[in-house]
């Protein structure tokens, strides 16, 4: 498996991988997938931003997923906080390759300046829950009912790491 960051060519393979999400889980709440040229306009727009987005593919090219991270927040103050995003193609999963593209954009993130991730993870699904555990986030709330999807009120859990040195120094501020 391979990690680099996304190309706009890598939009159609995206947007399948999340229109399996939108159409059959509870991760995204989401009801109709994004359509090709969608999909490569949210690239753009992370990129443009300078924030990271991620691809895994195996050997020969085919994407597994992919992850995200852009602002948590649009206001100037959250400017140090992200929140991220990752998709496994569906019958991907179980395998390595959430925590590996994870540990990837953790780090991606954290080069761009963030210092604070925040997973906001939909319909508080255990596997999403687990694997941002064992990456080293830690439960930060939970919000009842939220959403409702396939016919069910669905939880938000918040899980939030530090990136870097986090808050133990200001942003620009070289560790002693």
């Amino acid at each position: 498996m391979q990690i680099a960051p996304a190309r706009p060519s890598d939009a159609p393979a995206m947007a399948e991988i999340y229109a399996h999400h939108v159409l059959h889980g509870t991760a995204t709440y989401e009801t109709v997938p994004p359509t090709n040229q969608e999909m490569a306009g949210r690239l753009a727009r992370i990129s443009t931003a300078g924030w990271p987005w991620l691809v895994a593919c195996d050997d020969a090219g085919a994407m597994l997923g992919y992850a995200y991270a852009s602002q948590f927040r649009d206001r100037p103050a959250y400017r140090f906080a992200c929140e991220n995003s990752i998709y496994i193609r569906h019958n991907c999963r179980g395998q390595g390759i959430g925590k590996a593209l994870l540990l990837a954009l953790m780090e991606a993130a954290r080069t761009c300046g963030f210092r604070q991730m925040i997973a906001v993870i939909g319909g508080a699904e255990p596997a999403s829950v687990a694997l941002h555990a064992a990456c080293g986030f830690i439960h930060a709330g939970r919000l009842q009912a939220i959403g409702r999807k396939q016919g069910r009120w669905l939880d938000n859990v918040y899980m939030q790491a530090a990136l870097g040195e986090g808050a133990a120094t200001a942003p620009g501020v070289e560790p002693q």
